[in-house]
């Protein structure tokens, strides 16, 4: 402990003995550094807080809404972009004096440095700018400040409603350039169906169509079969009827025979051709039977068929079982023509499987490509009326919590501070330099660092004696010493008094 305070004292002693050139280092070492401080120009730092609102109701009820955090967080990223820092230095002061693309780029660069955009919160982002241009005043750097944070804002505003615009317009040419490829290959395949269609009718659509095909006419072969059954059996009970029902009643004032009846029917088939029945017609057809059968009832009555009266049943019997008998034929007709069709369908589909098979290939391809035809064009119409959307109401509403302002104080450099620094630091280098060449001679201050140097022991040391004259001219050079002392705090004292001032006035 007693060597490091000797130590100490020892070296208090060397700074103190050249005192006069630890003052002068520190007065130039302050004197350049002030200078040096005064030289920083001021930065000034301006901010804004935005709100984004990304719910939309209107496109959540359309279902078109996209994930709108991930495209704010996007554009929160690309906001510090070398594109839009551009646009932010062309449209302040930062720009005027920038005539070639290296001097844009290191703009670019010093920009990109001195902006911020942090996400306080999940849809809350805070955008700072710093800005300090030597060639301009601290009254311009503080309004450029408030101005880069403006642009910026305009951009952040701009960049989604345009970016994702832009995008939508993009998605839909793609689109549309699909569209048509998928339309080309729609009308191609449709055209090679249309060809093998009129080639092979009966395999339109694949095998796949024509076993549904063949099913429904099984389908409509068994019900047309138990139709006939039906039918087969209702005439059969008929024509029991009719035989056991006689044709005319004996006796009566009106009666006439089959002859009147014959006439009757005659007159009831030329009643519905008049009528514009065809031939065709089950009406006409069943009168047509009527006539047929009363004819040659007339023909094979003796000269007493037309003695009595006919018999009402008897007629209206015959007529049903003539329309019954209609009905029993179309169905037979209609049985055969169904039962030529599935051996039709079966031969082709049993005797042709690579047609088949190539019918099923041109059917698939073309229900894939109309499927792929529809997505797109739902697509397109989905992405335009997104667009119309974000057009007529934005997707996204934009609400400016604490816009920017023009800085009053500026933000760095920390001007008192510094000054501080600097007086600490050349006082420091005032006394190092002082203690530096007193290392270099070879003087003792105490008695006990001879000792240790040469390690040999000291018999005694004689004290310095000065006179009153000596004394008298001390006191003088340590007032001037004091004085300069105080010069240097006071040079200190008045700069930070002017800092204070200057950043008061400003604004």
């Amino acid at each position: 402990m007693n060597e490091i305070i000797e130590e100490l004292r020892s070296a208090l002693y060397s700074v103190w003995h050249r005192r006069w050139i630890a003052i002068a280092v520190a007065w130039g070492v302050c004197l350049l550094g002030w200078l040096a401080v005064s030289t920083i120009p001021n930065s000034y730092e301006s901010k804004a807080r935005i709100y984004v609102d990304e719910e939309d109701v209107l496109s959540d009820q359309l279902d078109i809404a996209g994930d709108g955090r991930d495209e704010i967080m996007k554009v929160r990223q690309t906001l510090v972009s070398t594109k839009n820092l551009k646009k932010v230095i062309s449209s302040t002061k930062l720009g005027e004096e920038i005539t070639e693309t290296t001097q844009m780029d290191a703009a670019v660069a010093d920009l990109a440095e001195r902006v911020e955009v942090t996400s306080q919160q999940d849809n809350l982002f805070e955008i700072v700018a710093t800005v300090g241009e030597g060639r301009l005043s601290d009254a311009e750097n503080a309004v450029l400040a408030r101005n880069v944070v403006q642009k910026l804002l305009d951009i952040f505003r701009e960049e989604h409603i345009s970016g994702s615009r832009a995008s939508i317009n993009s998605a839909i040419a793609e689109l549309d350039d699909q569209l048509e490829e998928r339309r080309a290959e729609l009308e191609a395949a449709e055209e090679r169906r249309l060809a093998f269609e009129a080639q092979y009718p009966e395999l339109i659509g694949g095998t796949t169509t024509l076993s549904t095909k063949i099913q429904q006419a099984r389908t409509e072969l068994r019900d047309i079969d138990a139709n006939l059954a039906a039918a087969t059996s209702s005439l059969a009970a008929i024509n029991g009827q009719l035989g056991n029902t006689p044709r005319t009643i004996a006796g009566g004032p009106n009666a006439t025979g089959p002859r009147a009846a014959l006439l009757q029917a005659q007159g009831q088939l030329a009643e519905l051709r008049g009528r514009g029945l065809k031939d065709g017609h089950p009406d006409v057809i069943a009168t047509t039977k009527q006539v047929v059968l009363l004819r040659q009832q007339v023909e094979n009555a003796g000269p007493d068929s037309d003695a009595g009266t006919p018999n009402p049943a008897y007629s209206s019997l015959v007529a049903i079982r003539s329309d019954r008998q209609a009905s029993v034929e179309s169905l037979q007709a209609r049985r055969a023509a169904l039962q030529s069709t599935v051996a039709t369908l079966m031969a082709s589909q049993a005797s042709e499987p690579e047609v088949a098979a190539e019918a099923n290939r041109i059917s698939r391809d073309y229900e894939v490509l109309q499927k792929n035809y529809e997505d797109r064009l739902q697509d397109r119409e989905e992405l335009r009326t997104r667009g119309n959307v974000e057009d007529e109401t934005s997707q996204f509403k934009f609400d400016l919590i604490d816009p920017p302002v023009v800085p009053q104080k500026p933000a760095a450099p920390n001007r008192p501070l510094l000054l501080l620094g600097v007086l600490i630091v050349g006082l420091g280098a005032g006394g190092a330099v002082a203690y530096g060449l007193g290392q270099l001679k070879s003087s003792f201050a105490t008695p006990q660092k001879l000792e240790r140097t040469f390690d040999m022991p000291v018999i005694g040391s004689i004290s310095l004696t000065i006179s009153e004259a000596a004394r008298s001219l001390q006191k003088r050079r340590f007032k001037q010493f004091a004085g300069a002392c105080a010069g240097l705090v006071g040079v200190f004292v008045i700069l930070l008094a002017i800092e204070v001032v200057s950043v008061g006035t400003v604004a």
